[in-house]
């Protein structure tokens, strides 16, 4: 039987003794640099006094940098080095055809500001990346410059808000589920509304009577992600969509699940007017650590003279230029977004195909169903409509027989060599452990996990104490929490050192 290739049990991430600062590396007189000779006249500065004396820098030889360095990449954990099983985050592998594709001179060299006519390749992949996006999500336009998801969110807000300031009907409040992502709220505050929850019913889903009680008319739209955020399938949708939309709203949707839905189904077609999608998750391009990311917003046609512009368009001779939508809320990006990631995510569209992308989707639900299904002795799951692309575990029967936490779970699986879940998300969920296997790991990887999962709670049952001091081998073990979120350091010093 093959070996599952997700487990990073050989790597670096997993034992060895803590990585010493450059400030304790330093030695006097050790030089990581040199000057080339200089080939211009030499000038006096005129500089302060106090920039005379050199600044405390370590001082490291060239050799002890590179290593210093080479060994943190070596303990940082990464799609590459094994299963990353996230809730809600989509770590896919990135297949490096798309790296390669983004490195091509012509696009990384390519200046954002070069005129249109000199950049005629970098606007056909917006526009082609755009028709393939409005095809997977039933839209009619999109803009690529949102840089990240929940620049994504706060841009479709702002669409919305400009829709019903054009109408004559401005309004106050946006209703999300109670189980939604913290961006949502933080998105609806920052563009002006109030963020109203509408809870879950016993099967995880919209409460769809407590919504009718909600929406009226200054209720500006709704924000839903499809499948939700407990990884279920809003099976009311479309009665979810004519209560929002005879109110005059607006239907949002959050692009985070859309791995679900790939080429299986359109949330155009459930009845929703603006979607956000995340390229840096979806279409497989590399997140995480602060960027870079991508999350373009497409809209319905009464709605795309709002979007950000300036848009790429086909002029009359042929040739590809900008245009300005007609009522355009302006930009929300500096230029034209993270172009780079746009280059990433077509190439991966492209490698697929539209059947390849429909098999990413299947793939995706058939990984968490099979994982969730290998866990259910020890985990439970605390809804039983069948999960898609992922599942929300509870670990609060272990809490009440061993007092091991979902925490303790997740900090015990570095030790193992797998990367932890979402922890305690969504809230709904109590000691909720949300995992997200994703289309790309094997049986094989899944089968490894499961068994990890297993054995962590059976190890609590015996070693109850024990549960709480994973992990053990990683280059840093079990921080104080508490004492971290409040009396944190937030600056540091090389006398400290």
């Amino acid at each position: 039987m093959a070996e599952p290739g997700g487990r990073a049990a050989s790597s670096p991430l997993v034992g060895g003794s803590a990585e010493p600062t450059l400030a304790a590396l330093s030695a006097p007189a050790r030089r990581a640099w040199s000057f080339p000779t200089l080939d211009v006249p030499e000038t006096a500065l005129d500089l302060p006094e106090s920039a005379g004396a050199p600044p405390p820098l370590p001082e490291v030889a060239e050799r002890d940098l590179v290593a210093h360095f080479t060994r943190l990449a070596q303990r940082s954990y990464g799609v590459d080095l094994g299963a990353y099983p996230l809730g809600s985050c989509t770590m896919k592998y990135n297949p490096k055809v798309c790296d390669w594709a983004a490195e091509l001179p012509g696009f990384c060299g390519l200046h954002p500001a070069t005129p249109p006519a000199l950049a005629q390749g970098a606007l056909a992949v917006l526009l082609e990346a755009e028709q393939v996006l409005c095809e997977l999500t039933g839209m009619a336009r999109a803009s690529f410059q949102p840089p990240a998801g929940a620049a994504g969110e706060l841009t479709g807000l702002l669409i919305m808000r400009a829709f019903h300031a054009a109408a004559g009907s401005p309004r106050s409040r946006v209703i999300i589920p109670d189980s939604a992502h913290g961006t949502n709220p933080a998105s609806v505050s920052l563009a002006g509304y109030e963020a109203v929850p509408v809870p879950s019913n016993q099967r995880g889903m919209v409460d769809l009577a407590a919504l009718r009680r909600l929406v009226d008319g200054e209720v500006a739209g709704l924000m839903l992600t499809n499948p939700n955020t407990l990884g279920l399938f809003e099976e009311e949708i479309t009665a979810i969509a004519s209560v929002v939309h005879e109110a005059g709203g607006l239907l949002y949707y959050d692009g985070a699940n859309l791995n679900a839905i790939l080429g299986v189904a359109r949330p155009g077609d459930m009845g929703f007017d603006i979607v956000h999608s995340n390229l840096h998750k979806t279409f497989a391009t590399p997140h995480g650590g602060g960027g870079p990311g991508a999350g373009p917003v497409a809209v319905t046609a009464p709605l795309a003279p709002y979007l950000p512009g300036p848009l790429p368009t086909v002029q009359a001779d042929g040739s590809l230029g900008w245009e300005i939508p007609a009522a355009s809320i302006g930009r929300v990006h500096g230029h034209h977004g993270n172009f780079l990631v746009v280059v990433r995510a077509l190439t991966y569209m492209r490698a697929l195909g539209g059947a390849g992308l429909r098999r990413v989707a299947e793939r995706a639900v058939l990984n968490a169903r099979y994982l969730a299904s290998l866990i259910t002795a020890e985990y439970d799951l605390p809804y039983d409509t069948p999960c898609m692309h992922e599942f929300v575990a509870s670990a609060a029967r272990l809490k009440r027989e061993t007092g091991a936490r979902a925490a303790d779970v997740a900090k015990a699986l570095l030790d193992l060599g797998f990367h932890a879940p979402t922890m305690y998300f969504p809230l709904i969920v109590e000691e909720a452990l949300m995992v997200e296997p994703t289309e790309t790991e094997s049986p094989e990887t899944l089968e490894a996990l499961a068994a990890a999962l297993l054995a962590i709670a059976r190890r609590a049952r015996e070693d109850p104490a024990g549960a709480h001091q994973h992990p053990r081998s990683t280059p840093v073990c079990r921080p104080d929490d508490a004492r971290a979120a409040r009396h944190p350091v937030l600056t540091w010093f090389m006398e400290d050192s």
